[in-house]
């Protein structure tokens, strides 16, 4: 993936003026360096469905993995809600290339997110829904840099994101 030199600026202290998230353009290195583990960190969501959803997540990690298909990612899941343990090998990762834009699908439903460009060890979804913005951050470790977390909190918050629309795992 490659390094934003601008989150910081975005993620800076003092006033904040809410600078653009820029997404990814997908190149040779880009799906390479999303295979492996990752930890669910926080979340963001206006859309209820969502929104309810992630009030339930205490605890998610995935895994991406190259499929048989040259287009599409294996995803295994393990997730806490509430208070039962949800384990998932079963969902897909699509790749558009074209509009470098990824789809997680599982059950015949489709997720569409845009990768913000971020460190090679943190993983930035900016999720499409034209309604109802939804943005998450998962790094490749069960925890982030207090500071760095505040950060992304204070700049959701820029983004219109109330407390009780943001949600950090346990």
């Amino acid at each position: 993936l490659t390094l934003l030199l601008g989150l910081p600026l975005a993620l800076g202290t003092g006033t904040r003026s809410c600078a653009p998230l820029i997404p990814v353009t997908f190149d040779s290195d880009t799906i390479p360096g999303l295979l492996g583990p990752w930890t669910y960190i926080v979340g963001a969501s206006k859309y209820p469905p969502h929104l309810e959803e992630l009030k339930a997540v205490k605890f998610a990690a995935f895994s991406f993995s190259p499929s048989s298909h040259e287009d599409e990612l294996d995803v295994n899941e393990v997730m806490r809600l509430n208070d039962t343990c949800v384990v998932s090998n079963t969902s897909k990762i699509l790749i558009f290339w074209n509009n470098s834009t990824l789809a997680h699908v599982e059950d015949k439903v489709y997720s569409m997110a845009e990768l913000i460009r971020s460190d090679k060890d943190l993983l930035i979804l900016r999720h499409l829904n034209t309604d109802y913005p939804s943005l998450s951050l998962s790094a490749r470790t069960p925890t982030v840099n207090e500071e760095y977390l505040e950060d992304f909190k204070a700049h959701l918050r820029c983004l219109g994101f109330s407390e009780e629309e943001i949600f950090v795992t346990s």
